[in-house]
């Protein structure tokens, strides 16, 4: 469920010293060289050529929810882990998984089309000939419907799209709304619509954003085709992934279910998504007011918003029948601390093939516990449990890994200490979001890893990147901070249950930015593609298992879990002006729409002889931030004793460092509210989580943004209080590890 989103975090990423010292956060100086030897070994294991082994193998055969192929893989994996040293084991979960079983579209007026609505098979791509057995197009979650209506084109379906189309006095309400892919989560167009009153939903891929506008169209270049089609869940996974029929709770075999007519996060209106081809005569048929210059695409057509003439009939009919999840779940036992657990995991699910998404990411999670069990082979084993995981049915929507999590949570809770995502991957530069409390760390990690192609350190490469190409805000702390900032997780793959709704620190990692095309969740994310044009040669795949295995080494080996507060509360002092800020631009937003509307100005740029229909907003009221600014200045100040009171770990018995770690661990759990977010829950951090509009893109502090954003102004001065109780409540952690410390 890749993934362009994940590539923003290389703008706010990771940064180095020219020069820095071999200390190691939680390693003291007698064990610094002891770990960069194991790491040296773990090195010279890592083998290139298994990736293209495993990732040819597994990618042969579609790999959805259900299929032979999807068993099959986690069986494979599951040998090569047991032969590899590990306690291995498939996790059986269950879970509401609909597919096709009609599917129909077509322009009824003012002119005749049937879409095709299939990928046709290229020479090039070997593996696309198996037309029979891979997943059709369509979108998973997708409600039965059988709708005729008039077309109306919403750009990408966004909030502010919407208000757009409100101003120019055009409505969707009984219509059906065609909307482009990008710019927002797929979940979110036909949602929005929804809320708009559309009846149907189609999604198209516009040339401009990932076909020939970017480049060479696939098999001449990796850029979406004429034919190409996203697949893609349209579960309302904002408001909860995983297995829409068990709310809360794992799907284990006797578990109870909803009936899935009853179930929340299905989608309430048809959805399908098309190739261009196929939208093509949709939207030339659109007539009406002329769209705003920025939504025009790149097909050979003047965009047009209607409604009308255009009137399409939509028929989607779906199997909504529950499949077995297959997680595979790998052991290696700590020495000393077996019951703090080191998580790392991918999933093994894909659309169809899903050579890039997930199975390069896949593969080097795997040569990374490969190359481990050769070192635990030699004698050497490692301080805490190591637990690697293949999730199954990330792309539905999370579903593995969510069920999964669900099931074992009190379990988890007590002893899971991180958990490390990886998904697709390619060649490019060094990318991470997660818990800012190992932004210290992990910057270490990355100054020890080399990049492939310029023979410099992964961090090296991407400060040089900052430096040329970055924003200014990037620029300046390229050149100022030794440690740049990791992005905040919103969701989208597999460390959403761990983070936000268990509380347990997770980070996710990858390669990109070089490798860019338009597969994605087509029939042509394949291994022919991916050799041609994502990472020939493996070396980016190497650099994950390399920057990954190292991350669970150092976790795994660490004296002191390398958790760190000062960046983290640095971070948070951020997030705190940003909402500051957010509040004084919707005074200007006021301000603006209000004189508007008394000075009678209505002109729109898409058409001057047509008013707008602007409303008057309501007055910003006064909103008390000194809660949140005193939290704030509470966790600055521990943050700075625990960096100075850190010293004195050597000191402390061995009953004092394991109590010491567990406090560390467990702080990130101080940042749940049982209660969970307004509308939603199941998630319960109250620093990060998915927009409710955004889907993957994330909402720091979100109980003040999105209350801010929504003009709910009660709630944002709620959500201050609340969320400047959890920061003391994290504080108060730090404060016992001082004191433990200090004795």
């Amino acid at each position: 469920m890749k993934k362009a989103f994940l590539f923003i975090y290389a703008l706010l990423l990771l940064s180095c010293n020219v020069s820095f010292s071999q200390s190691l956060l939680g390693f003291d100086a007698k064990s610094v060289q002891k770990q960069l030897d194991l790491e040296t070994e773990f090195d010279a294991r890592i083998n290139a050529k298994n990736l293209q082994e495993w990732l040819k193998r597994m990618s042969a055969k579609p790999h959805y929810v259900g299929s032979p192929h999807d068993r099959d893989n986690a069986v494979f994996m599951r040998d090569l882990f047991r032969s590899w040293g590990y306690e291995a084991r498939i996790d059986t979960s269950y879970t509401l998984f609909p597919t096709p079983k009609f599917r129909q579209l077509e322009l009824v007026s003012p002119t005749v089309f049937k879409a095709s609505l299939v990928e046709p098979t290229l020479k090039e791509d070997a593996t696309s000939s198996q037309l029979k057995d891979h997943l059709p197009t369509y979108n998973c979650f997708s409600s039965d419907g059988d709708v005729t209506a008039e077309l109306v084109f919403v750009n990408y379906g966004t909030p502010a799209d919407y208000e757009v189309l409100e101003k120019m006095g055009i409505s969707v309400k009984g219509k059906i709304a065609i909307v482009k892919y990008g710019n927002s989560w797929r979940g979110l167009k036909p949602k929005l619509a929804a809320e708009k009153g559309a009846v149907g939903c189609i999604i198209y891929s516009d040339p401009k954003d990932d076909g020939y506008g970017q480049g060479d169209v696939y098999p001449a270049g990796p850029f979406r085709n004429e034919n190409s089609v996203q697949r893609g869940s349209v579960l309302d996974l904002p408001v909860q992934p995983g297995d829409p029929l068990t709310p809360g709770y794992g799907h284990t075999k006797n578990a109870k279910s909803l009936d899935y007519k009853d179930a929340q996060t299905i989608m309430k209106i048809p959805v399908l998504p098309i190739s261009y081809a196929d939208a093509l005569p949709l939207l030339k048929a659109i007539g009406g007011r002329l769209a705003p210059e920025s939504w025009a695409g790149q097909l050979p057509i003047t965009y047009h918003i209607g409604p009308g003439p255009a009137k399409v009939h939509l028929k989607l009919e779906f199997d909504f029948k529950v499949e077995p999840l297959f997680n595979v779940i790998a052991v290696m036992k700590g020495s000393e601390s077996p019951d703090q657990w080191i998580m790392r995991g991918n999933h093994h699910d894909g659309w169809v093939f899903g050579a890039a998404d997930p199975l390069s990411g896949m593969v080097a999670v795997m040569e990374e516990a490969r190359a481990i069990g050769e070192l635990a082979k030699t004698g050497w084993k490692p301080k805490r449990t190591i637990v690697f995981c293949a999730w199954d049915g990330e792309e539905p929507g999370l579903l593995g890994s969510t069920e999964w999590a669900e099931t074992f949570q009190d379990e988890l809770q007590k002893k899971a200490v991180v958990y490390l995502n990886s998904d697709g991957n390619e060649r490019g530069f060094l990318y991470a979001g997660g818990s800012h409390t190992l932004e210290k760390f992990f910057n270490q990690v990355s100054r020890n890893v080399i990049d492939p192609q310029k023979n410099i350190s992964v961090s090296e490469r991407l400060r040089s990147t900052l430096l040329v190409n970055g924003s200014p805000d990037g620029k300046k702390e390229a050149k100022s901070r030794s440690d740049l900032r990791i992005g905040a997780l919103g969701s989208g793959s597999d460390f959403t249950p761990f983070l936000q709704h268990l509380g347990i620190s997770a980070m996710n990692v990858g390669f990109g930015g070089e490798g860019e095309g338009g597969e994605y969740h087509s029939i042509y994310d394949s291994y022919d593609m991916f050799v041609r044009f994502k990472d020939p040669d493996f070396s980016y795949g190497v650099a994950l298992a390399k920057t990954m295995g190292r991350t669970v080494l150092r976790l795994a080996n660490a004296d002191v879990l390398p958790f760190e507060f000062q960046n983290f509360a640095n971070t948070m002092q951020n997030y705190g002006d940003e909402v500051e800020k957010l509040l004084e631009s919707q005074h200007s937003k006021t301000e603006e729409n209000n004189q508007l509307v008394k000075d009678g100005r209505f002109a729109a740029a898409a058409d001057p002889t047509k008013p707008f229909t602007i409303k008057l907003l309501d007055e910003v009221p006064y909103i008390n931030f000194a809660p949140l600014k005193n939290a704030l200045l509470r966790l600055e100040k521990s943050a700075n004793d625990y960096t100075t009171a850190s010293k004195n770990a050597d000191k402390l018995s061995a009953e004092q460092l394991k109590r010491l770690n567990e406090i560390l661990y467990k702080a990130e759990r101080s940042l749940l509210l049982p209660e969970g977010l307004p509308m939603r829950p199941w998630y319960k951090h109250q620093i990060y989580a998915p927009g409710y509009y955004t889907g993957y893109g994330v909402k720091t502090m979100p109980l003040i943004r999105e209350s801010i954003e929504q003009r709910k102004w009660k709630d944002a001065e709620k959500g201050v209080e609340i969320t400047a109780k959890v920061l003391d409540s994290f504080t108060a952690q730090i404060d016992l590890a001082v004191g433990l410390l200090m004795k």
